[in-house]
């Protein structure tokens, strides 16, 4: 009599279908499920805050940029002068810790106690980043020409929000004019300067200074006279605000959030204070001789910095600029002014000097 008997480990195990799973195996796969079901909702939550506060993208966006003018400004140190003296953080409006501003001055200036002709220049950093620190090298190159120059620090967004830098620059140079002495400032050769969002600031409140119309609309009774603005430098920087935002991909992203975290408001296209930061609607004839430069590998060029410095031709402001071919290569970045190892850079500098010295002689 012949029996069949099933092996028993096979009888035990059954099918793959209908084998239980050991116990270390259901920790395993209750774990990844998990894993995924958080990852899930992580991805959930911050493109919901994304979509509500500019904050969490602001803050990406600060820390890359100030990343990079850190290794700049580390860059410009390197032969800075060392007859240039600097007055550090000197704050030009009671009970505001932002704002603070710096002058760099030769020390020959200081010791005959005289007054020089003034750059007051404005920081950029898409209005969320940016420090009066940042850059000090090129500042005491300026200052090494003949000039006395101020870097201005000012409040940045989310955590303040426009028209507060505009308020404050003013308060600056109504600073710079009751400390002029101090200072080393001639009240009557003052010139504005920026890079970037700094240049747009600039430009801001050189229109403020020289147009009444738009001055009422702001609110805002300037400091300077015309008299005494004599000369805008603008490197870089965001004139028609709304053709800079609204064109998607990662770029425009940190546009719109910038402007966001800057306004408080995220329709930007329709907003009233990117209409008003929008210096190329507001220039007029009376506007100050201006110096506008970008370079060739800086979107801003063709839709920024170009638009301004034909708006001010046909106004006929006068108006020197610095651009490069198109073809030019390597290709010159946004802010590429600031990199003295460049041959162009070395050129905008010397260019700037020029046109400084230009419209700020006595």
């Amino acid at each position: 009599m012949t029996s069949t008997t099933e092996p028993v480990a096979d009888r035990d195990r059954g099918t793959p279908a209908e084998r239980p799973l050991h116990p270390w195996r259901r920790r395993v796969a209750w774990a990844a499920g998990s894993v995924l079901v958080l990852t899930a909702l992580l991805v959930a939550t911050v493109l919901i805050v994304i979509n509500v506060t500019p904050r969490p993208g602001a803050l990406v966006i600060r820390a890359l940029f100030d990343r990079g003018a850190d290794s700049v400004t580390a860059q410009l140190e390197q032969g800075a002068p060392t007859t240039v003296d600097r007055i550090a953080d000197q704050q030009y409006r009671p009970g505001d810790s932002d704002a603070l501003l710096d002058v760099y001055v030769p020390q020959a200036a200081v010791a005959d106690n005289a007054a020089l002709p003034t750059v007051v220049w404005t920081h950029g950093g898409a209005w969320v980043s940016g420090s009066k620190d940042h850059y000090a090298g090129y500042y005491q190159r300026l200052a090494d020409r003949g000039f006395t120059v101020v870097s201005l620090g000012y409040s940045l967004g989310p955590e303040h929000t426009y028209p507060t830098p505009v308020h404050q620059l003013n308060d600056a140079h109504a600073y710079l004019l009751a400390n002029a002495e101090r200072l080393h400032v001639d009240p009557n050769r003052i010139a504005l300067a920026g890079d970037s969002a700094g240049a747009q600031l600039s430009s801001q409140l050189a229109a403020l200074v020289t147009s009444p119309d738009y001055a009422r609309e702001l609110g805002v009774t300037p400091a300077l006279s015309p008299a005494q603005l004599r000369a805008v430098v603008l490197n870089c920087g965001i004139y028609e605000v709304p053709a800079m935002t609204g064109t998607g991909g990662l770029v425009g992203w940190g546009a719109d959030t910038s402007m966001w975290a800057y306004t408080g408001e995220k329709d930007v296209q329709n907003s009233v204070p990117v209409r008003q930061m929008s210096t190329l609607r507001h220039v007029t004839a009376a506007y100050p001789p201006t110096y506008v430069s970008g370079g060739n590998g800086d979107p801003l060029t063709e839709t920024q910095s170009k638009p301004l410095a034909g708006k001010l031709t046909g106004l006929g402001v006068r108006t020197d600029t610095l651009f490069f071919p198109t073809d030019l290569e390597p290709a010159l970045p946004h802010e590429y002014q600031f990199d003295l190892g460049r041959e162009e850079s070395r050129l905008a500098f010397e260019r700037t000097v020029d046109f400084l010295e230009a419209h700020t002689a006595p």
